[in-house]
């Protein structure tokens, strides 16, 4: 009785449900789906011409992402309109999903559409078809700037050479007639010379007034250098007069006070001029210009003839002179070069990388180990043949034989280039037994971790593999990450490492190389090694 009642129930539902019609229809296109696939939802509804309709929107319904939001379709359908809507959907990881219900708003009355069910499904990869590879290391792409870096160079080549060139050309100069005519002239005709092209260049009615105290005085400091040599352009106004007073007592000039004070009055105005930003009166200009003159021949006067030894003193301070000169051009000279090689530096860094830097010029260990001549040799017993950058040399590994392990081992062998820590290494190691024994590498690579523990390596992190050489010979893969100490800074280097262990009768074999993470040059030298090894089967 009871199931007669709940089968009438159902039956009555069913009726209910199919005898009316929803306002609003919810449909997809397809039911199960692969991952990222696309599929559509589309809404219909029928209304007057008169309505309002709002359907949706959003970039996500429920956990399903909104590729497309199409626009509206309309079909006329005699005084009523026929609306369709369309979304395209998807989702990125597989699962049954639901779409669920939608507000539409038909004259701002919300409907709600029915929920529908979507399951999105993974793409089946059949491993023994496709094999599994180890994922590639990050490479950078290598950007083609050489015509940059050669556009740099000849800029920076041509700067150089007009710089040296125009410095040469300086240093002739003396020795033209023209020069050595200029040689004859005394630093009072030089001066007076220069006092009339002063006043020729007007300054004062352009209104460079701080100009022309500036020339004005630096015409009197380079007459008292070369007259009375004292080093005039490169004093200040007290260290001037103080180093004036002692060459005119060491000269026995008959110079007065009144000369001193007029001199030091012009240069401390020059000074105000040109640090106080202080502007004289003309007529003050005029009196100081003249002071200047008269101040010059004054000086020149009181300048008594040289006698042999004033004369051998002055030549020593000409050549004193002329050596500073030289120097300090030189100096300019090396400066020049460089601030143009710094700049070629860093613009290089900047627009190249300090990787191509090193590859190209300043020069990478690991590089040059690649593309250096290799050598294909034969190294202990049970042999090991294997192709490296350079020859690999003998280790005294006796001391190293526990004494337990002495009494089983017949002969052991270790060949090595580099140093963990440093930036490749690689050791090649053979032991060969007194009788036949069984040898477990998982046991063999355990006491290869221990060892590296022992040895100060930390953060070891093992994964190992069944490894073949090309000749078909079976042995195992060990390699991961383990953090070493540099010995001489102390500080933690992060590095790779890959151990090839082999299992005779009567031997064990061992390649391991250690080259430093990140160095896409020593990972290449390690795939080399590692398809080159071959091995002596007993």
């Amino acid at each position: 009785m009871r199931t007669k009642l709940y089968t009438i129930l159902f039956l009555l539902a069913a009726v209910t449900v199919f005898g009316q019609q929803k306002q609003v229809q919810a449909s997809i296109d397809s039911t199960k789906i692969r991952i990222g696939s696309q599929f559509n939802l589309t809404l219909k509804t029928k209304v007057d011409t008169s309505a309002s309709v709002n359907f949706p929107e959003g970039k996500n319904f429920g956990r399903l992402e909104v590729l497309e939001s199409y626009p509206v379709d309309t079909i006329r359908d005699g005084g009523r309109y026929e609306l369709v809507k369309k979304y395209g959907l998807t989702q990125f990881d597989s699962g049954r999903y639901v779409i669920p219900s939608l507000p539409v708003f038909i004259n701002n009355k919300g409907v709600k559409t029915d929920s529908l069910l979507v399951e999105v499904r993974t793409i089946k990869v059949d491993t023994l078809k496709q094999k599994m590879f180890d994922i590639k290391p990050v490479l950078k792409a290598k950007a083609n700037n050489t015509f940059w870096f050669w556009l740099l160079f000849i800029l920076a080549f041509v700067g150089s050479t007009a710089f040296g060139l125009r410095y040469y050309l300086k240093r002739r100069k003396p020795r033209e007639p023209k020069a050595a005519k200029e040689e004859l002239i005394t630093p009072i005709e030089k001066a007076t010379r220069e006092l009339q092209n002063l006043e020729k260049k007007e300054l004062l009615a352009k209104g460079q007034v701080k100009d022309y105290y500036s020339q004005l005085t630096d015409i009197a400091r380079v007459y008292i250098e070369e007259a009375i040599h004292v080093p005039a352009m490169e004093s200040t106004t007290s260290e001037l007069i103080e180093a004036m007073r002692a060459a005119v007592l060491k000269k026995r000039m008959s110079l007065t006070q009144e000369t001193f004070e007029e001199l030091e009055k012009i240069l401390r105005t020059a000074d105000m001029v040109k640090f106080a930003k202080s502007r004289p009166l003309d007529f003050e200009i005029a009196e100081d210009r003249n002071r200047i003159e008269k101040t010059i021949v004054v000086i020149d006067r009181s300048i008594p003839e040289e006698k042999e030894e004033d004369d051998i003193h002055t030549q020593l301070w000409l050549e004193a002179q002329r050596k500073k000169k030289a120097k300090k051009k030189r100096n300019l000279i090396i400066a020049g070069i460089a601030f143009v090689v710094s700049f070629v530096i860093v613009f290089s860094i900047t627009t190249f990388g300090m990787d191509y830097l090193r590859d190209n010029f300043l020069g990478h260990p690991t590089k040059e180990l690649l593309e250096g001549e290799w050598v294909k040799s034969e190294y202990g017993n049970p042999s090991v043949f294997i192709e490296t950058p350079k020859v690999l040399k003998r280790r005294d590994v006796s001391g190293m034989i526990p004494p337990d392990a002495k009494a089983k081992i017949k002969n052991m062998a270790m060949f090595e280039y580099g140093a963990m820590f440093e930036k490749f290494y690689i050791a090649v190691s053979t032991t060969t037994f007194k009788e036949e024994t069984d040898i477990d590498l998982n046991v063999a690579l355990e006491g290869g971790i221990k060892s590296l523990e022992a040895q100060g390596a930390t953060n070891i992190l093992v994964k190992n593999e069944e490894f073949n050489t090309d000749k078909g010979i079976t042995g195992m893969r060990a390699y991961g990450n383990m953090t070493l100490k540099d010995p001489l800074t102390a500080k933690p280097i992060r590095a790779y490492y890959e151990v090839l262990l082999f299992k005779q009768a009567h031997g064990l074999q061992q390649v391991m190389i250690v080259h430093q993470e990140g160095d896409e040059y020593a990972m290449q030298i390690l795939e080399r090694v590692k398809n080159s090894v071959e091995l002596r089967v007993n």
